[in-house]
């Protein structure tokens, strides 16, 4: 994609928000994320509109992350991602209806993760400073293996989510979540061990 005078790969922008480097307002690299975001929003459009079939669903999220998606994967729509290309799924990964993946820093969901309905996960923050608000700092969340997030959570950016780990309904996790743990509220608190371990 072209921005200005400057040709962004997709592969440079991907590099560039995996090092945590800043995409200045105004910059090639937020130009790039803009157009990107357009064909993320199309074909979220296409995806969210009418019944679609788990295979037209899988087509259609393979098409928005730039990758397939694997045939154990499920979803209930509408899903809602801004970029898409950076957002990873592992096998048997069921996300339920309304979730939203703010994607561009990075979003990667392990193997077996069950995520209920209206979660949100957040991947890029603004600048404190208001004259340089425009300025964008990407910090990608991982999400591991076997994890459960219970309707309704919400995750910012940086997070990691160990193993095992379940997340209660309506929490704000702003912290890593080690494996094998419950946590919930606002902000997330360790509650318990789970008694299980993520095998």
């Amino acid at each position: 994609m072209t921005a200005g005078d400057t040709v962004v790969r997709l592969e440079d922008f991907l590099d560039h928000v995996r090092r945590g480097e800043v995409i200045t307002g105004g910059s090639p690299q937020a130009a790039f994320m803009h157009v990107a975001s357009q064909e993320a929003l199309r074909i979220t459009a296409r995806l969210n509109t009418g019944y679609r079939t788990p295979e037209e669903i899988r087509a259609l999220m393979s098409e928005l992350t730039g990758r397939r998606v694997p045939e154990s994967f499920l979803v209930f729509p509408p899903i809602y991602s801004e970029f898409g290309k950076n957002l990873l799924i592992g096998e048997r990964v069921f996300i339920n209806i309304g979730c939203r993946f703010q994607d561009t820093g990075g979003v990667t969901i392990g193997d077996d993760t069950l995520i209920g309905h209206g979660c949100t996960v957040t991947t890029l923050n603004h600048a404190v400073d208001p004259n340089r608000r425009g300025d964008i700092t990407p910090a990608a969340v991982h999400i591991g293996r076997k994890v459960w997030l219970g309707a309704g959570v919400t995750i910012v950016p940086g997070v990691s989510i160990g193993d095992g780990a379940i997340v209660g309904a309506g929490s704000v996790v702003t912290k890593d979540v080690p494996p094998d743990t419950i946590v919930a509220g606002v902000p997330a608190r360790i509650l318990r061990e789970t008694g299980y371990q993520a095998i």
